[in-house]
């Protein structure tokens, strides 16, 4: 099922959404809507060590032969309008510290690596969000911050060790098996100010073909 078939199924019921969670539901059933094949599960707990603390999965997508793994995040910049097929009110809320933004969406590509474990499995890594400040790539010139490394503006490559403030914070280092070439793409655009969408997607299978959820 191609990713680009099912956000074009969003777009058009739910070109905005109310919060992270109304995104992985909405997804979940424009899925369905699109491939009832697929079938899908939310929160699912990965199993680990018993020593660990307890890991859970946005949503597994399960195929009669194979599987998808997803990890969500949806950014936002705030934003008071009406959007949608049959119209609704949203109220959006500013997300601040947008360096921690990068450096969540980057640990859901690291988490996906290790979940996806298995030969049957895949894994995507999925961002939507009307910040701009993420896709733009920096000025020339602009002084390094301490989220450098995570940054993924247009065009970026991740991959390697990636170091929080030059390594000053371990806790934060990720570490990528994977070499992940960003492009981002439209989702849907608003009226006024903060009105344009965009959604990143980054697939941690190198095996598998480009922006496929696997059946």
């Amino acid at each position: 099922m191609p990713l680009q078939d099912v956000m074009a199924r969003l777009r058009l019921e739910w070109p905005v959404f109310h919060s992270e969670a109304d995104l992985q539901h909405s997804f979940a059933r424009a899925l369905w809507e699109l491939a009832p094949s697929i079938r899908s599960r939310l929160e699912v707990r990965q199993h680990q060590a018993t020593t660990a603390p307890a890991e859970y999965l946005d949503l597994m997508c399960i195929g009669p032969s194979t599987r998808t793994a997803i990890e969500f995040k949806y950014r936002t910049a705030e934003r008071i309008g009406t959007a949608g097929h049959v119209p609704e009110q949203y109220a959006l809320k500013a997300h601040s510290a947008a360096d921690l933004a990068r450096l969540g969406f980057v640990s859901d590509i690291a988490r996906l690596e290790r979940f996806s474990n298995r030969p049957d499995q895949n894994g995507l890594a999925l961002l939507v969000t009307n910040e701009a400040g993420l896709w733009t790539p920096p000025k020339q010139g602009r002084k390094s911050t301490r989220d450098q490394d995570f940054r993924i503006h247009e065009g970026r490559t991740l991959t390697g060790n990636l170091l929080w403030g030059g390594g000053d914070y371990e806790p934060n280092t990720r570490t990528l098996r994977g070499r992940y070439r960003l492009n981002w793409q439209p989702y849907s655009r608003q009226d006024g100010l903060r009105g344009e969408f965009q959604y990143l997607a980054v697939f941690t299978d190198p095996q598998a073909p480009p922006d496929q959820l696997r059946r």
